[in-house]
């Protein structure tokens, strides 16, 4: 059985009051038992049931809202999180919404970083589940209600994170800071001066004050501390 939608169902035109949807799950008896309990609200356009098809069928339908599991076989194995890193970049009007059996935090935390704007467990209604796809639909974000804890203790996190980052960072002058991302990212000193019009020496400098401003001792640790902070 094919994970796409029937042709009649891409090529039906879509009344404007419901919300086009893509649903990725891996078990196709699921797929077809969530497809019929949703409310009239909702229109499904597609199905995909492992990474590579969702990221194609999201393409092709262009969906209000995708739907998908966070565990998925296929891709790099990342799952939900994987598609919705590699298909929202050309899928500018797609939300993304999390439907899964797993509660644990780790999966919370991870497909919402990805940038799902909301996250359910299949314990959920029909009913519930249209509710949740309008209101992502519409912008906003969901949890089931035990879910939302986990997402404001790893954001509160997050946030500490970035203070911190943001601190670190303001002890560097603005060329320090690109002479740090440069050598970072594995530019050796000749091909940072080029890059920035500058000499060697005068990066061999920049490169001595940015050690001593962050406490590390060797540009290994600059890009591994670089990279902690996704600033590469």
């Amino acid at each position: 059985m094919s994970d796409a939608a029937a042709p009649g169902d891409r090529n039906a035109a879509v009344p404007a009051d419901r919300v086009t949807v893509v649903v990725v799950d891996d078990h196709s008896i699921f797929r077809s038992g969530l497809r019929a309990d949703l409310d009239e609200t909702v229109h499904v356009v597609g199905e995909a049931g492992d990474v590579d098809t969702a990221i194609a069928a999201v393409a092709e339908h262009r969906p209000q809202v995708v739907l998908l599991d966070v565990h998925l076989p296929g891709g790099h194995g990342g799952g939900g999180a994987e598609v919705i890193r590699r298909a929202a970049p050309t899928a500018l009007g797609t939300r993304f919404l999390a439907l899964s059996v797993s509660d644990s935090a780790e999966d919370v935390v991870g497909v919402i970083r990805a940038g799902a704007r909301g996250y359910i467990t299949k314990g959920s209604s029909g009913t519930e589940v249209s509710r949740a796809i309008a209101t992502v639909a519409g912008g906003d974000a969901v949890f089931s209600p035990r879910l939302a804890g986990f997402v404001l203790d790893a954001f509160g996190a997050v946030a500490g994170e970035q203070a911190q980052t943001d601190e670190e960072l303001d002890r560097l002058s603005s060329r320090e800071r690109e002479v740090m991302r440069l050598i970072a990212r594995g530019f050796s000193y000749k091909e940072v001066a080029a890059e920035l019009f500058i000499s060697i020496k005068t990066v061999e400098t920049h490169v001595s004050a940015v050690l001593r401003k962050l406490q590390l001792s060797s540009r290994h640790e600059l890009t591994a501390w670089a990279l902690e902070r996704r600033l590469l």
